[in-house]
């Protein structure tokens, strides 16, 4: 996941018959604007266009040859309109530099007191114009909540804010590597998803056969430096308190070769045949594992969920936040609006203030609990909720995904795993559209207000089909 300070090519857009000082100005709110927020500017100096603006062909020739030459280091495109602008110059400086980012459009508002001719803008009107153009040209773009903004208004900062985090979605997503260690677990049809639409859309990924996995790690002696570094991790991470040494050193084992496997095969995320074969033949529960590598921005989904994978990676990106996979599990009481999410123990550390590695009580039944240490117990305390999930429509050869928001609460809740109670508006009508739509049981929750970053990642710029639930 990309940690550097975010980079946006900047295209001023203007038209000669409007007052030149407008650009200049455009100009010295977006540096000041850029320099508060941490974000690089990319963009043509005053001294190699007109004021730097983009107002001829030349003009967007030359912008577009500087952004090919920072392509690796663009996140995006905000294209400002201090005045009417240009919109040929607009669209044709993203065509020529082709890149493939999300594009902001941006329009200042007049002032009812200079609307004659030396001090008027009409950005309002040539916003029109330049996304018509881009339209035209099939290049995707976003607009600001309103119309026309000041750079400096509260709401602009919110929009780019959220420019920003769609950015991050759409870019991670491109090119994403996903693991998948070990075969679907048979009694679970809910997970099976289509390789080859993800390999469309950019998405690879590697498999393993767990045996491989497992077999490495018994080899590993217990006095490996590697694999005590790892014990040592694990132990650091939660509290372990009445768990045997073995399955730790087990899962030590099993970390190193984890690790290693992710890294010679550069691998963003994973997702692992925890049910039930781990257990029955290696001793032990990968949970506290997997919790680790998604503390790290590195997430992981038991029960070979890959595209629950995809979508902790892609939630992790909006949220700026660890994410975990979930069981929709139970009804809360009557409260038509609240729910209990819950998983055996796989949760990143930043969902559990009071986390502990333990059992897993219900695998416990079939595999014997002894050999289920390494689950995570822990309960998530009240805050904000995102939620979402992302599969692939196999029949119809597409991608689909649902977003959403609501609130983690502290209502009573008296049971084992990790868990958390959620309260969903129109709880009732989203729990229809995932059965009606055939997604699977397992969702996706950040502690983030991110929903509509999401929905605009997904269907405006990544082309897939998305439900954003109302609030």
């Amino acid at each position: 996941m990309k940690t550097s300070t975010p980079a946006l090519g900047v295209i001023i857009g203007n038209r000669d018959f409007f007052p030149d000082q407008l650009v200049t100005a455009a100009r010295n709110d977006i540096a000041g604007l850029f320099q508060q927020r941490g974000i690089k500017p990319i963009w043509v100096s005053p001294e190699e266009t007109k004021l730097g603006g983009i107002e001829t062909h030349a003009d967007a020739r030359r912008c577009a040859s500087l952004f090919k030459r920072h392509r690796d280091e663009i996140d995006g495109v905000l294209v400002v309109l201090p005045n009417f602008g240009d919109e040929k110059g607009v669209a044709d400086t993203l065509k020529l530099s082709g890149l493939n980012v999300p594009v902001l459009v941006q329009g200042y508002p007049d002032d009812l007191n200079k609307l004659d001719v030396a001090r008027r803008r009409d950005a309002y009107c040539g916003k029109i114009s330049v996304c018509n153009n881009l339209v035209q040209a099939g290049i995707r773009f976003s607009v600001t909540h309103k119309h026309v903004v000041r750079p400096t208004d509260d709401s602009f900062i919110a929009d780019l804010d959220k420019f920003l985090a769609v950015c991050r979605v759409v870019n991670g997503l491109r090119g994403l590597r996903l693991g998948a260690v070990g075969a679907r677990p048979g009694a679970f049809n809910t997970v099976r998803y289509s390789e080859k639409i993800l390999e469309r859309h950019g998405i690879s990924v590697t498999t393993v056969d767990l045996s491989e996995i497992l077999g490495k790690a018994e080899k590993l002696n217990a006095g490996d430096p590697a694999v005590v570094a790892k014990l040592d991790e694990i132990k650091s991470y939660a509290p372990s308190q009445g768990v045997p040494e073995k399955p730790l050193v087990q899962m030590a084992r099993m970390g190193v070769v984890l690790n290693d496997w992710m890294t010679a095969n550069a691998l963003d995320a994973t997702a692992i045949q925890c049910w039930t074969s781990v257990q029955q033949n290696y001793g032990c529960n990968t949970c506290t594992l997997m919790s680790m590598m998604s503390e790290r921005f590195m997430p992981s989904a038991c029960e070979v969920d890959v595209t629950g994978a995809l979508t902790m990676y892609a939630m992790q990106l909006a949220g700026h936040t660890p994410a975990a996979l979930v069981d929709w599990n139970n009804n809360y009481a009557d409260d038509d609006d609240k729910c209990v999410l819950f998983h055996c123990g796989n949760w990143a550390k930043t969902f559990l203030p009071d986390i502990k590695i333990a059992t897993a009580p219900i695998l416990g039944t079939i595999v014997g609990e002894k050999n289920t240490y390494g689950a995570l117990a822990g309960r998530t305390l009240a805050g904000p909720l995102t939620f979402g999930r992302i599969t692939t429509a196999d029949a119809e050869g597409k991608i689909r995904a649902y977003v959403g928001e609501g609130e983690l609460t502290n209502d009573p809740l008296e049971t084992f795993g990790t868990r958390a109670v959620a309260r969903v508006p129109k709880l009732q009508k989203l729990m229809r559209y995932v059965c009606r739509q055939g997604f699977e049981h397992h969702v996706v929750m950040t502690q983030s207000k991110s929903a509509a970053v999401l929905a605009e990642a997904f269907g405006n710029y990544l082309g897939w089909e998305v439900y954003e639930h109302e609030r």
